[in-house]
């Protein structure tokens, strides 16, 4: 068969790996004309190396591990997680600690979030309609406004009663307060099909980075006779019966290629997607594929002239007096990540839409926002006398 795969990331890489060791002609389309692996890239700057995102390597399913570990054998590191929450100029431990997070917030203050949380727990059950629905009913609401809405709403740029209950669910499935509490306070060895994702307190990592894993992958699915085309667009899917037979790409010099196939595996955003569906769709499907909306994304990468400036692999900032979102710590992911042992590279992360003000800022203009907003937040900028670009 003749497969098409739109994406090298993951998702297309993983296709890519399965069907060529299997003998099928695989076509790899990726827009990108340097790197694969999507968001789980890794970039280089002067030898030291980014994540975009931040990407823990953990599932539960044995297939999976094992397919990383044939990959990487030794070079799929074991890492300890360590990670808080910025508030108010103060640092919970995520997952929560309860001696610290009553210490941070005060008796007063925990006395109220226990009271606000038992209160949500005697309310009559409703249906849970929004994001902020499921947690006041979870956590409670002062809680809610502590540890969940600043940063839910920096992350999706949407007020926390307009995301849909249901992500909730999903997103942070099996946990509650009383769960936190308790595995807090009687940690026992879980099974990983028993643990709630977000409380793990270790994870793989590749020593290079997530774009070690498919950049080896990329190199593994070519020699197995893939095709692997950087640096093309897909600018057209030809349908015919309900099944796509052709599609054309386009590089960056506007030379167009077609190619007839039998199959596609798409990983290209479902607006794009849509939008490429030659005949054209419904004026309807037009519509509602357009309105699809995607929230983007900007690390700014800062090297500081100082060693290990915290012991966090990220941080999370919910404190509303700054933008930035979440802070990576990348010598705490893999010590490999940065080459200099006295130095400290962090990775700031920036949550908005393409258009926005953020996003169109030039990199002085950014370097200049992360550089004075670390330095504003207290319990970092002690350390923070020598920073370069």
């Amino acid at each position: 068969m003749r497969v098409a795969i739109i994406g090298a990331g993951p998702a297309g890489l993983s296709a890519a790996y399965e069907l060529s060791r299997h003998g099928q002609t695989v076509k790899i389309f990726e827009q990108d004309p340097r790197f694969v692996g999507g968001i789980s890239r890794t970039v280089e700057y002067k030898g030291y190396r980014f994540d975009i995102g931040g990407h823990r390597f953990f599932s539960k399913s044995p297939e999976v591990e094992a397919f990383w570990a044939k990959i990487l054998g030794v070079d799929l590191l074991v890492r300890p997680r360590k990670s808080r929450i910025y508030y108010q100029n103060k640092f919970y431990d995520y997952p929560l600690k309860p001696l610290n997070a009553f210490s941070n917030m005060g008796l007063l203050n925990t006395f109220l979030c226990l009271m606000d949380y038992a209160k949500a727990q005697a309310a009559p059950h409703r249906e849970l309609k929004t994001f902020e629905d499921w947690v006041v009913r979870h956590f409670g609401r002062r809680l809610f406004t502590i540890f969940f809405k600043t940063y839910t709403e920096k992350v999706w740029g949407i007020a926390c009663n307009e995301i849909s209950a249901d992500w909730a669910a999903q997103r942070i499935k099996g946990l509650n307060l009383m769960s936190a509490i308790t595995h807090a306070l009687f940690p026992k060895r879980e099974t990983k099909q028993d643990m709630v994702k977000t409380l793990i307190e270790e994870f793989y990592y590749p020593r290079l980075g997530p774009g070690m894993l498919w950049e080896k992958v990329g190199q593994m699915v070519v020699e197995e006779g893939a095709e692997l085309l950087m640096g093309q667009k897909i600018i057209s899917l030809s349908h015919q019966n309900g099944r796509i037979v052709a599609l054309e790409a386009t590089d960056a010099h506007g030379h167009i290629t077609q190619h007839c196939v039998d199959h596609v595996i798409s990983s290209m955003p479902i607006r794009s997607l849509v939008q490429a569906l030659r005949p054209a769709v419904s004026s309807a499907t037009w519509e509602a594929a357009s309105a699809l909306h995607y929230r983007d994304f900007i690390t700014v990468a800062l090297i500081i002239n100082t060693s290990n400036l915290f012991p966090d692999n990220w941080i999370y900032i919910h404190d509303p007096s700054v933008l930035v979102g979440r802070i990576q710590n990348f010598g705490n992911w893999s010590p490999a990540m940065v080459p200099d042992p006295s130095t400290t590279c962090l990775g700031m992360e920036y949550f908005c839409f393409e258009g926005d003000g953020l996003w169109n800022q030039s990199d002085d203009a950014l370097l200049a926002l992360a550089e004075s907003e670390l330095r504003r937040m207290r319990g970092m900028d002690n350390e923070l006398c020598s920073l370069q670009p």
